[in-house]
């Protein structure tokens, strides 16, 4: 076997491989977001249903093991990423930046103008990656019931 990080396209199949890899790297913010992620209600039926929908998912694997993931849709005339999770056991092999640059690739390839994506206040760390990636703030919303920004709406232009 190849020790060969591959990206590819999702698809239907790999929802439960998708769930799993969403709640183990998400696990580190339960109890710590407020209100809590929907990331710890993912299953395996409801990625399936969203990719049956039109959504999709692009996946980093290695000897068939996947690492990280990120989903897709269309946004606004752009491409918005949601769900960014890298296992806490692949973290700092830089596979985040990478699964954002297959984004902007796919955005690019399908000749979008840009790239969203959407950030909890309170996750500065994720914040800069972003930042550093070449997003900056568009607007900052708050989730139902509460009354002050709780997300942070980012997007690249890529044009």
């Amino acid at each position: 076997m190849s020790d060969t990080l591959v990206l590819r396209a999702a698809s239907r199949t790999d929802a439960g491989a998708i769930a799993a890899t969403i709640a183990a790297a998400f696990a580190q913010y339960r109890g710590k977001l407020v209100p809590e992620s929907g990331a710890f209600r993912e299953t395996a039926e409801a990625i399936a249903a969203e990719m049956a929908k039109g959504t999709r998912a692009i996946v980093a694997e290695r000897n068939g093991e996947m690492l990280g993931c990120v989903v897709i849709q269309d946004m606004e005339g752009d491409l918005y990423f949601g769900r960014l999770a890298v296992l806490p056991a692949a973290r700092g092999l830089g596979l985040a930046r990478r699964l954002v640059e297959a984004v902007e690739a796919e955005a690019k390839r399908r000749g979008l103008p840009g790239v969203r994506l959407g950030v909890r206040v309170v996750l500065t760390d994720n914040q800069r990656l972003f930042h550093a990636l070449g997003y900056r703030e568009v607007s900052r919303e708050a989730h139902p019931g509460f009354d002050h920004p709780t997300s942070i709406n980012m997007r690249k232009s890529l044009v």
